[in-house]
């Protein structure tokens, strides 16, 4: 199966996750880094010791107790990681009565949609999946990425999160805009920041920003190295 490929935005939603074993504390602390809004934990067993550091989160709520068909009221996404098979597929049931999103841990047929294997730096997210064929393939391949997709990418994003809305505030008609974009990203600036050259990186701005921007470099630059 072919599944169509999206990234959530899950700033002010609701999660639910069902199971907190190590696959359930990974999912919990996944969603809490992509800044959702509440999650809560529901398990039959209290937190362990490995959970501690999850629980000092406020968005986060921990409740030692069987799962509930009210647990779904309000949740935006739904995760089940336990190893009970007839709650899993009790669980996905509910979700897709409801039309919730739902991901049953290692189960893409209990799925409305899958996890692909993530790799991350900064703002930038890689994602590979395998349509749920291959977890492992997928894994191997998030570590071959570490090999080409070094720290100055989330250096790189950084600066141009800072760029960007001077650039749009210029008010310059957007095929220009799009030329310069593709002209930075073309640039040597991000071999720059891969060296910690915070001198050329400074340069070749100069050479490719609008001239009433160019004061302002020494601010875009600054801290990224």
């Amino acid at each position: 199966m072919r599944y169509y490929p999206v990234f959530l935005n899950l700033e002010g939603k609701a999660c639910l996750v069902v199971g907190a074993g190590q696959v359930g504390r990974r999912k919990v602390a996944t969603v809490l880094d992509c800044g959702v809004g509440s999650v809560v934990v529901v398990d039959t067993r209290p937190p362990d010791e490995d959970f501690a550091p999850l629980l000092a989160n406020p968005r986060l709520s921990y409740e030692t107790r069987a799962f509930a068909e009210s647990d779904l009221d309000g949740a935006f996404l739904v995760i089940a990681s336990t190893s009970n098979e007839e709650l899993n597929w009790r669980i996905s049931r509910l979700c897709a009565e409801r039309g919730l999103l739902c991901n049953i841990v290692d189960q893409p047929e209990k799925c409305s949609f899958i996890v692909p294997a993530m790799y991350t730096q900064g703002d930038l997210t890689l994602a590979i999946s395998t349509g749920g064929t291959s977890p492992a393939l997928a894994k191997k391949m998030r570590k071959e990425m570490v090999e080409h997709f070094g720290a100055e990418y989330g250096t790189f994003l950084t600066l141009m999160s800072r760029l960007r809305p001077l650039v749009l505030d210029l008010d310059h008609p957007t095929e220009a805009n799009t030329v310069l974009f593709r002209s930075i990203v073309d640039s040597g600036v991000l071999q720059a920041l891969r060296d910690k050259d915070q001198a050329r990186a400074e340069s070749l701005l100069a050479a490719l920003l609008p001239e009433s921007l160019r004061p302002n470099i020494p601010e875009l630059v600054h801290g990224l190295l």
